[in-house]
C-alpha cells in the first residue's frame, strides 16, 4: 500500500483518511488486531505519519463510529443488498461500512460519502468489479437509510450476544441494555489533575467530577491541550482512579504496582508520596510510564519483569491491576465486543489468580492487597476475590469499602463491600459527558 505522499496527484481529497480507516477497520474485523497497536507505537499504520491532525482525527472518528454501530450498520446495509455481500471481496463491505457510518452518523456530505467509499472500492482487485452495485447501495441508503436505521434495536444489534447474555445475567435487562446504550457513544477525556480541580476545568472548558477528576472535551492532540507539557494532568478514566484510593494514605510507603503499564495509578500512588514499584512485562509500556513520570515530575522506580513470577519486596502495600476482558473499557476501545470471545476468560482469569496469589506474596503482615480489573465479567472479579480468600488463609477481607473513600458514592459500592462501577453511571443530559469505565475492585489484608 502507497503512503499517501506516493499517492497520485489527482488523489481525491479525504481519500487518504478513508483508505486508512478501511485498512484500520480489516485490521479489526479481518486479522483480529487491537485498534489501538495500529494507532501508536511500532505496529501503527504507516500512512498516518503522513497526514495532518484533522485527517488523523477523521479516520478515529470513522474507525470508532464504524466499531459501535457495528451490528446496526451491517443490517442497514444488507437489507439493500438483494444477494448479500460479495463473498469474494472483504473491502466492499469495509467501504460501504465506512459510506453507510458517514451518510447516517457523522456530518459529511453524502456526495463525498459516496464518491470517497466508491473510490475505496476501485482501488481494490477484487472490490472494484463492485464499485457500480456499492454506488448504487450508498445513494439508496443516503435516501432510505436513516428510516431503516432508527427502526431498527441498536443496542440488541451493536452488542455481541454473549455479551448481552452476560451483563442480563449478572446485572438484569434493564442495566445491561443501558450498558449497551452507554457503549454506543465515544467518551469524553477525563483527567487526573496534580492540583487545582476546578481551575484546570476551567482552563480545559471541563468539569469537576464527584470524584475530582476533570472531564473534557478534546480539541485537538491530547500532548497540546494546556498544561500536559508541564506535566499539571494526565490522562486517567474518572473509574480508573478509584482503586488506587483504597490503600488510604499511602505517604512514605512502599507500594507495588504489579502490571503496571499505562502506568496512571503509579502516578497517583506517586503523588500521593508512596514509593512505588511499577511492574509491567512489556519494557515499551514501561517506557512510557517512565516518560509520563518525568513529565510529571513524580519518582517510581520501574521494572520490567513478569508480575506472575516477580519477586520483590515485602511491599506495605500491592495493587494488582490485572490484564483483563476490558469489557468495562468497550466506550473507548469499541474494537473489544469484535476481538473478544466467551473462550477467552478461561486464561484471563488463570493469570489472575496467578496474580493475586503473587501479591499475597509480595505483602508484608498487615499490609493491604488492592485487587481490580476493568471488566464487567464477574468471574474476572467478585470470583477471583473469592477464591483468594478460600486459598488463602495469610489473607482476609479487610473492612468494607465505605463511601467516604471514594468521594461519597454510595452506588458504587457493592452490598459484599467492593466497588463495582458500570459504563451507564452518572447518566447526563449530553451522552458524550456520561458515564465512566467499568471496574472492579476489591481490598484484602494480608495476616
Amino acid at each position: 500500500m502507497a503512503h499517501p505522499q506516493h499517492a497520485p496527484r489527482d488523489e481525491a481529497p479525504g481519500f487518504a483518511a478513508r483508505r486508512i480507516a478501511a485498512d484500520l477497520l480489516d485490521g479489526v474485523l479481518r486479522r483480529g488486531r487491537p485498534l489501538d497497536e495500529q494507532l501508536d507505537g511500532k505496529g501503527a499504520h504507516p500512512a498516518l505519519a503522513h497526514i495532518g491532525d484533522r485527517d488523523r482525527a477523521l479516520v478515529r472518528r470513522i474507525v470508532g463510529t464504524v466499531l459501535r454501530r457495528l451490528g446496526s450498520l451491517r443490517q442497514v446495509v444488507g437489507s439493500f443488498l438483494d444477494r448479500g455481500l460479495p463473498a469474494d471481496a472483504p473491502r466492499a463491505e469495509t467501504a460501504l461500512l465506512i459510506g453507510a457510518a458517514q451518510i447516517l452518523l457523522l456530518d459529511v456530505p453524502n456526495h463525498a460519502a459516496v464518491d470517497l467509499s466508491v473510490r475505496l472500492a476501485q482501488a481494490d482487485r477484487r472490490a472494484a468489479r463492485y464499485a457500480g452495485l456499492m454506488n448504487a447501495v450508498l445513494r439508496r441508503i443516503a435516501h432510505q437509510g436513516a428510516e431503516r436505521l432508527a427502526a431498527l434495536d441498536a443496542v440488541a444489534l451493536d452488542t455481541p450476544d454473549w455479551l448481552m447474555q452476560r451483563w442480563t445475567a449478572a446485572y438484569g435487562a434493564e442495566t445491561a441494555r443501558a450498558i449497551g446504550e452507554a457503549n454506543a457513544h465515544e467518551p469524553a477525556l477525563d483527567l487526573t489533575v496534580k492540583r487545582d480541580p476546578a481551575a484546570w476545568a476551567e482552563r480545559l472548558r471541563g468539569r469537576v467530577l464527584p470524584t475530582g477528576s476533570v472531564r473534557v472535551m478534546p480539541h485537538g492532540p491530547v500532548p497540546l491541550m494546556p498544561g500536559f507539557a508541564e506535566g499539571a494532568w494526565w490522562v486517567q478514566d474518572a473509574a480508573a482512579a478509584l482503586p488506587a484510593r483504597l490503600f488510604g494514605d499511602v505517604a512514605g510507603q512502599s507500594i507495588a504496582d504489579l502490571c503496571a503499564a499505562p502506568g496512571g495509578k503509579t502516578l497517583q500512588l506517586a503523588q500521593a508520596g508512596a514509593r512505588v514499584t511499577a511492574v509491567d512485562r512489556s519494557a515499551s509500556r514501561l517506557a512510557r510510564v517512565g516518560e509520563n513520570l518525568r513529565r510529571l515530575g513524580l519518582p517510581a522506580t520501574t521494572v520490567a519483569a513478569d508480575a506472575a513470577e516477580w519477586n520483590g519486596g515485602p511491599f506495605d502495600g500491592v495493587l494488582v491491576d490485572a490484564p483483563c476482558s476490558s469489557t468495562g473499557t468497550i466506550r473507548r476501545h469499541p474494537d473489544i465486543p469484535w476481538l473478544k470471545r466467551p473462550a477467552d476468560l478461561a486464561g484471563l482469569t488463570a493469570l489472575q489468580r496467578r496474580l493475586v496469589d503473587r501479591a499475597i506474596a509480595l505483602t508484608r503482615p498487615g499490609g493491604i492487597i488492592v485487587y481490580c480489573t476493568c471488566s464487567l465479567e464477574p468471574e474476572e472479579g467478585e470470583a477471583i476475590i473469592a477464591a483468594a480468600l478460600a486459598e488463602h488463609a495469610a489473607a482476609v477481607r479487610q473492612q468494607p469499602i465505605s463511601p467516604n473513600e471514594i468521594s461519597g458514592l454510595r452506588e458504587f459500592i457493592t452490598a459484599a463491600g467492593q466497588l463495582r462501577t458500570l459504563p451507564c453511571g452518572w447518566p447526563d443530559a449530553d451522552p458524550l459527558m456520561a458515564g465512566l469505565d467499568g471496574f472492579f475492585a476489591a481490598r484484602l489484608e494480608r495476616l
